[in-house]
């Protein structure tokens, strides 16, 4: 029994300002169900006839007596409480934006969904100041995961059955001050992924000269395909920093919106992919990331185009620190130093 729960003599049990309690059914009318009532009707049908929450009529209680109730548990709500189906169902109305959805309440949960693919936003202030609330509270999906439609996002979840209404009227306004402070931008959401095109070179004078067969260039085509996006062009180039410098330049004047390079991304010193990215003219955002398998990766960006040096785990990992920084590019994120640093918690997939 929680600290806001009492049981009376009777059997009756206060929690908060509101009653829950057993009642004749002739009684009962108006009160709120305490739990789900199922009918079955052998061989033709089983399931819920009532739902938890619902409010009793005069048309209810013929159906009840057919299932054989004669008493029900039901819940007098004090004007200052909020049953939890209810209390669920408006914390996901305050914390969700406009590419998510949402259905009935179950035992005090609503789960909120993506209504379409993308990258999901997800407010990690929100969550721990909900959280912090007590009886309700709220799970969600990492922030920049990337999500398909259906896919849950987040749950928001009362904890008892009866809720002051004051904690949920208190989610509401931290999901409106986080709206006001974020140009209207909910606390969770799903960024949409644009389409963009980009080139990729290979390097590496055993490919170059067909002495082994590419695989870069698969592997890539299939990530960005992936999530919306496409390949548009593959060139290949020896282990010559001033053809790679060339080839680079060859990208940026094609217009395309990613540059990627592959190959000699090592510390060996005959790799010289690094330093003709940045002889090209890129600025680097960071060479290296805290994360297992992708830490050789390198980031810049060249006269505001993404350039992406790729190590070789991109070819036969699954996830690597590409799959992390590829749909927030995708999703318009302008990537920074910072970003590249957090990448180290939670950053070892081997």
């Amino acid at each position: 029994m929680s600290m806001r729960e009492s049981e009376l003599p009777d059997g009756t049990t206060v929690i908060g300002s509101s009653v829950l309690r057993e009642v004749k059914v002739e009684d009962a009318v108006g009160l709120v169900l305490a739990h789900d009532l199922t009918q079955i009707l052998p061989g033709t049908f089983k399931g819920r006839l009532f739902r938890k929450g619902h409010k009793v009529t005069e048309e209810d209680i013929p159906k009840l007596k057919d299932i054989g109730k004669e008493h029900l548990y039901v819940i007098e709500l004090s004007e200052e409480d909020l049953h939890e189906d209810d209390a669920a169902l408006r914390m996901a109305a305050a914390l969700a934006g406009d590419r998510i959805a949402y259905g009935e309440p179950h035992e005090g949960k609503v789960t909120l969904k993506s209504a379409s693919g993308g990258l999901a936003f997800v407010a990690r202030e929100v969550v721990d100041a909900v959280n912090a609330l007590g009886e309700v509270a709220l799970a969600t999906v990492l922030n920049h995961r990337v999500v398909q439609p259906g896919e849950p996002l987040a749950a928001t979840r009362a904890i008892p059955l009866i809720v002051p209404e004051r904690k949920v009227r208190e989610v509401e306004r931290i999901a409106a001050a986080y709206r006001e402070a974020n140009e209207g931008r909910a606390p969770l959401d799903v960024r949409p992924l644009r389409r963009l095109r980009a080139g990729l070179l290979t390097t590496g004078s055993e490919v170059f000269t067909g002495r082994i067969q590419d695989k870069f260039g698969p592997a890539v085509a299939a990530k960005l395909e992936a999530l919306g996006s496409e390949l548009a062009e593959q060139r290949f180039a020896p282990d010559d920093r001033q053809t790679i410098v060339k080839e680079i330049r060859y990208f940026l004047s094609q217009r395309y919106d990613m540059i990627l390079v592959s190959g000699g991304m090592s510390v060996d010193p005959d790799d010289r992919t690094p330093g003709a990215i940045a002889e090209a003219g890129t600025d680097i955002v960071s060479y290296g990331t805290p994360m297992l398998p992708g830490s050789m990766l390198l980031f810049g960006y060249l006269e505001g185009v993404p350039v992406f040096g790729l190590p070789g785990c991109v070819m036969h990992d699954p996830y690597t620190s590409f799959d992390v920084l590829l749909p927030r590019v995708l999703a318009g994120d302008r990537i920074t130093r910072e970003d590249i640093v957090s990448m180290g918690y939670g950053g070892l997939h081997r």
